[in-house]
């Protein structure tokens, strides 16, 4: 199975144009609504059965305090990252635990990968 993604605005553009080239389906918040709602964006990624990636911890605060159903979130904990960073992260991320993203909430911070 192919994973789906919804990209949030933080990630950056070159996040989304790395994971298209791979052959990945991905959706751009940049490019649907920029000023799209936390609430918005997990609703249409359970919707189309897509994985959240994101550089914003409000994600974890409506998945675990308010309940609110994912098909699967990626949190990036980057603050301050060059883009180049995050393209290092996602990469290693990708290749090592792909299988591990759907229906999980994963946090990335200081080089870990914790998967709940």
């Amino acid at each position: 199975m192919r994973l789906k993604f919804i990209v949030d605005v933080g990630v950056g553009r070159a996040i989304e144009d790395w994971l298209e080239s791979f052959g990945y389906d991905v959706l751009s918040v940049r490019e649907i609504n920029p000023r799209m709602s936390d609430r918005d964006i997990l609703s249409l990624a359970v919707k189309e059965k897509r994985i959240v990636i994101t550089m914003d911890s409000d994600f974890g605060e409506l998945v675990y305090h308010s309940g609110q159903p994912h098909a699967g979130v990626l949190l990036l904990r980057l603050e301050g990252a060059r883009t180049e960073e995050k393209l290092v992260v996602a990469k290693e991320i990708l290749s090592h635990y792909a299988d591990k993203l759907p229906d999980h909430f994963c946090v990335y911070q200081n080089g870990k990968l914790r998967v709940r």
